[in-house]
């Protein structure tokens, strides 16, 4: 993984939330000592470990405000309450229209396919906003299209990873090498794998068909599906710690998303699109300042690091204590002490007090709170000595089952139970996913939903964990079997209709069909042969005489040669088969089929041939 840089790069706030501004390429990395399982077939695999998805660029450093007056005059506002906008908070605090309408919506869609996940909106807007400054400041059409395109630094290798074209310029315009792009700064290879319809986390947040990273809600759905990959539940702070260091694999970038995550729980309120506040700070390559060609543009006095106009921070130093975030200086458009990077606010909302001075924490992760609300279980244990089984395709007869206990072996009540799937199987939960969340009742059991097997055969292993990781892990074995082969006791003829035919010429197309059933139900797939015997009735033989088939598969020189035994006939759906055409030769008479299934049905069809009529 590409280094973290820290040189820091300072610029002006444009006077309109459409100014250029150079971005930070997204990550979207595995993340380290993540799972190995998928959250259903909807998420692909994350890249290979070693190749960076952001290419080792930055990303916008600058760190929410402590204090949260109350909205500017005129902003637009609502009501409080769970998942909606809050007229509290900072200028800051205000997001632009259509970015939150997208982050919202891709939360409800992921919400609805993947309850266990449990993504918040809040983390979506913590992240675009680190990455683009929630799509600068809101510079997006009616659609949720940028207005103008979103473009990281080149990847050419110099500050960055080298990556080489992927999508021939599709998505970021160049033809040499690849760029971040879009409001959550994908690069090509990462979104669609180099052409539209490659695989790669691309999501249609929008519903128009088309798969945009430069579209704020094909993007935010496109993050969202990243960040609960692997299972992952959000409310539980390792997988939250987890989803947010695969995005970028960085410590202080862990410290700054958490910090917005919590700063847009603690209120947010609507603002037009175009007028959101433009970071200005961003974390950049160590190597240079490679931008492909775009300018940081002048910072402004009074903004920024505090020292005078023109100058910043040497290459690859950090700054002077005293410079930076200053107690009482922020960055525009208002004034307020900023959280220190090493003191991230938690994501229910608790952390230091707006205006306190708590020393800045050694480590990204929170400190745990105390325990309040029912008692963690300490231990998870199995129900059931066996382990589960199914039929492909059908539902296990028992659902998977754990216990939790506390140190003293009584049962917990309450408690959220995980229960994960690996990417080894195909069988779902219902709505199709990989992973549940399912609470104990008041014995301290935890039930999962109905398990369905898919197609998939063979044996895996369904992983259960307490949230928060009190308890160790378990896991309960499954298994699924093949279907059987499909049985018919029982092979009929749906015509009584005499079959007859002159010498010489054929019977009538599909003359002979027949009807498989098993204890009088249709038998749907049964394997049928047909074969014309001798009229042998303790020894029949294929004859070597009268009615035949012609083998289609047969090569052209041979295809007219007479078949007497025909394999492969299988029953439709309704356990229906129309047997081929039958051909006669010069022998008249009365000739026999015997169709027959591997379970021994047996059906003897006569077949009268007469001889041609004398002229």
């Amino acid at each position: 993984m590409a280094a973290t840089f820290r040189r820091r790069l300072h610029r002006g706030a444009a006077s309109t939330a459409v100014a250029a501004l150079v971005l930070a390429a997204l990550t979207a990395s595995q993340a380290p000592g993540a799972t190995g399982e998928a959250a259903a077939e909807r998420q692909p695999a994350p890249p290979p470990a070693d190749v960076p998805i952001d290419g080792g660029s930055g990303y916008f450093t600058d760190l929410p405000p402590l204090n949260s007056p109350v909205p500017p005059r005129g902003s637009h506002h609502k009501g409080q309450g769970q998942g909606q906008a809050t007229g509290k908070g900072h200028a800051e605090a205000g997001l632009p229209a259509t970015v939150l309408a997208a982050y919202k919506k891709a939360a409800s869609t992921i919400d609805a396919s993947d309850p266990g996940c449990r993504l918040p909106w809040q983390l979506l807007a913590g992240i675009g906003k680190v990455e683009s400054g929630q799509a600068r400041g809101g510079a997006v059409d009616a659609e949720g299209t940028t207005l103008q395109p979103i473009l990281g630094p080149q990847l050419n290798g110099r500050g960055f990873a080298r990556i080489t074209d992927t999508d021939a310029g599709r998505y970021d315009g160049d033809l040499t090498h690849d760029r971040a792009v879009g409001p959550m700064q994908f690069i090509p290879s990462t979104w669609s794998d180099g052409g539209p319809d490659g695989a790669g986390w691309g999501a249609d947040g929008n519903g128009d068909g088309k798969k945009d990273p430069h579209n704020v809600f094909d993007a935010a759905l496109a993050a969202g599906g990243y960040l609960c990959a692997g299972g992952r539940d959000l409310k539980v702070q390792q997988d939250l710690d987890r989803a947010i260091l695969g995005y970028n694999h960085s410590e202080e970038y862990l410290r700054t998303v958490l910090s917005w995550y919590a700063f847009y729980r603690n209120g947010t309120h609507e603002v037009p699109d175009g007028t959101g506040v433009l970071p200005v700070h961003r974390d950049s390559g160590r190597h240079g300042d490679d931008h492909g060609g775009r300018s940081e543009g002048q910072r402004r006095p009074g903004h920024g690091t505090g020292d005078k106009p023109g100058k910043s921070p040497r290459p690859g130093k950090p700054e002077k204590p005293g410079q930076g975030h200053k107690p009482g200086q922020g960055h525009k458009p208002g004034k307020g002490q900023q959280h220190d990077p090493g003191t991230p606010g938690r994501p229910d909302g608790t952390g230091p007090a707006p205006g306190g001075s708590e020393p800045p924490a050694p480590k990204p992760t929170p400190t745990p709170e105390p325990p309040t609300g029912p008692a963690r279980p300490a231990a998870l244990v199995r129900v059931g000595e066996t382990d589960l089984s199914a039929i492909a395709g059908a539902e296990f007869a028992h659902a998977p089952q754990v216990r939790a206990q506390d140190g003293q072996g009584k049962p917990v009540a309450g408690a959220p139970v995980r229960f994960t799937l690996p990417k080894a199987t195909d069988a779902r939960f219902p709505g199709d996913v990989t992973a549940v969340t399912v609470k104990t009742d008041k014995s301290g059991l935890a039930t999962a939903p109905t398990l369905r097997a898919g197609d998939r055969t063979g044996a895996f292993r369904i992983r259960v964990s307490a949230e928060k990781d009190t308890a160790p892990a378990v896991e309960i074995g499954a298994t699924v079997k093949p279907r059987p082969a499909p049985k018919a006791d029982q092979l009929a003829r749906t015509s009584d209709k005499e079959l007859t035919a002159t010498a010489g010429k054929a019977f009538a197309e599909d003359a002979v069909e027949i009807k498989a059933t098993y204890q009088g139900e249709a038998a749907a797939g049964v394997a049928v042969t047909a074969t014309m015997v001798t009229a042998d009735p303790d020894r029949p033989v294929e004859n070597d005489k009268g009615p035949y088939f012609k083998d289609p598969a047969a090569p052209r020189a041979t295809k007219d040669k007479p078949v007497r035994t025909l394999t492969g006939l299988t029953t439709d759906a309704d356990g229906l088969l129309k047997l081929p055409k039958i051909y006669t030769d010069a022998h008249p008479g009365t000739f026999l089929l015997r169709l027959t299934t591997a379970d021994g049905a047996v059906l003897t069809v006569k077949l009268k041939v007469a001889a041609p009529a004398r002229s």
